[in-house]
């Protein structure tokens, strides 16, 4: 679950005060029939909430696979890069890291030929996930242990135009909604001297274009894209500019149709070509209380949209485009959350930044613990973790044991207490040599925490559904 810093902050302030100064003489794009005030900023709100994950989305991809001088830069266009490493305190681009599975990732292109995804055997006591989200952030397929299992395999990725054959030896095809997809690896990773292991499975996954697969010429190559540059600034800025560009390669699905033409009518769409900076002072005004408003909502539905147990907050927030069925501002709030995140069969993510009775968790004036009682840890076919990070940044913190988060592959090493039951020492400074193993370092501030569980079992006692199922994770305690 990662999400792109800084991305929404003052997004619609940011785009009102845009040349607002002075007003621009109107252009084609105005002349033509606006909406009036209040429809023009309602569809603004709507169209702010639809587009943000494919906003979002671009943004990453951006700087990923297009700009190789961001800073963030992975790898061209279908072709791999592998991590071999965690997330630590040092890595800041990234929110809410996942620092329990070395990432592996590649964006791919689908317009000229499908892609072709293999990967190793790997051994079952290893969880492995490749999960596999469009433009749109639909989450449209995945392989590895729980979707596929272990063996070696060959999986076939295609366009939303694609028709073809699948050729022998593909085990599955994957049909992504739009033309750009990113595919994202998660190799288990048991301690520190595990790693060249997680190295010789991420060497073992190969991806190639269908012509190289079936050893044939390479068909014509798609025509070359003049990408506009995003970042942070740009993308509060010129919002509606970058939703325009990314339509033009998703096609629209049915629960789309609607959207798509509210859009089209202050001129963001297939044949349109939206110019923030030209358009009147009145019209900047609507579309940035529009977004204004839509951010809000996306925040309110983050904080209340989720069950809250035991001072957790719950839910079920990723999927594909039948899980969201229309439903855009869940969607957005998945994205803003934590973009990529996965299907809720895959891995659930309970996470907190209170005690149970609502009291905000500050390590610069309390210590806390978080007891697993015996027979209760979190229930799961792969495993599970609690991850510490700075409740103002949410990112990781530097600590003096280079501890960012505990697991359950650490827990041969940890301490029981008398009656089995296992219990968490949240605190800024050390619990005490005796305690030290169990001691997940927090900030000198605010404390940001969140539990992952992979492959959450399906039977009871189960995490799922999420926010309802039989297991619930207990409440923090202050010291």
């Amino acid at each position: 679950m990662f999400t792109k810093r800084d991305l929404l902050r003052s997004a619609a302030l940011a785009a009102i005060a845009v040349t607002a100064a002075k007003a621009v003489p109107a252009n084609a794009q105005a002349k033509a029939e606006w909406p009036d005030i209040r429809e023009a900023k309602a569809i603004a709100e709507e169209g702010f909430i639809y587009g943000l994950p494919i906003v979002m989305n671009y943004a990453v991809m951006y700087e990923y696979s297009v700009d190789k001088n961001s800073g963030q830069f992975k790898a061209p266009f279908n072709q791999i890069n592998n991590e071999a490493r965690v997330f630590t305190y040092k890595d800041t681009a990234i929110i809410t890291p996942n620092s329990d599975t070395p990432y592996s990732i590649v964006w791919t292109d689908l317009r000229a030929e499908p892609i072709v995804l293999s990967v190793p055997a790997v051994e079952k006591t290893r969880y492995y996930a490749v999960m596999l989200c469009d433009g749109s952030t639909f989450n449209y397929g995945y392989v590895g242990s729980r979707a596929t299992g272990s063996e070696a395999g060959d999986y076939m990725v295609v366009g939303p135009d694609w028709k073809g054959a699948t050729p022998p030896g593909i085990k599955k095809v994957f049909q992504s909604s739009t033309q750009f997809s990113i595919v994202v690896y998660r190799t288990q990773l048991f301690n520190a001297e595990d790693m060249p292991n997680v190295e010789k499975i991420q060497a073992g996954y190969k991806v190639q274009p269908l012509s190289a697969y079936l050893k044939q010429p390479a068909p014509a190559a798609a025509p070359a894209i003049n990408f506009p540059k995003a970042n942070a600034e740009l993308v509060k800025k010129n919002f509606f500019e970058y939703l325009d560009f990314a339509l033009q390669f998703a096609p629209a699905g049915p629960e789309e149709t609607q959207i798509r033409a509210k859009l089209a009518r202050i001129g963001i769409g297939a044949g349109k070509t939206f110019d923030f900076k030209d358009l009147p002072l009145t019209h900047k005004i609507e579309i940035g209380l529009g977004m204004r408003d839509g951010e809000e909502k996306v925040v309110k539905y983050l904080a209340s949209g989720q069950k809250d147990v035991n001072g957790w907050k719950i839910g079920s927030l990723f999927g594909d485009r039948q899980f969201y069925s229309g439903d855009w501002l869940k969607r957005a709030a998945a994205a803003k959350g934590g973009i990529y995140g996965n299907d809720a069969v895959e891995a659930v993510y309970p996470l907190t930044r209170t005690v149970a009775d609502g009291e905000v968790l500050d390590g610069s004036k309390h210590s806390y613990t978080l007891t697993f009682p015996a027979g209760q840890l979190p229930p799961v076919n792969a495993f599970w973790s609690v991850t510490m990070y700075d409740g103002k940044t949410q990112l990781l913190i530097e600590n003096p044991i280079n501890r960012y988060l505990i697991n359950s592959p650490m827990l041969p090493g940890m301490k029981r207490n008398a009656d089995g039951s296992l219990t968490l020492h949240i605190q800024n400074k050390s619990p005490g040599a005796d305690k030290e193993a169990n001691w997940l370092p927090a900030p000198n501030g605010e404390i940001y925490l969140v539990m992952r569980l992979y492959w959450p079992r399906p039977e009871a006692p189960s995490v799922l559904p999420a926010g309802q199922g039989t297991w619930q994770p207990p409440g923090i305690k202050r010291v």
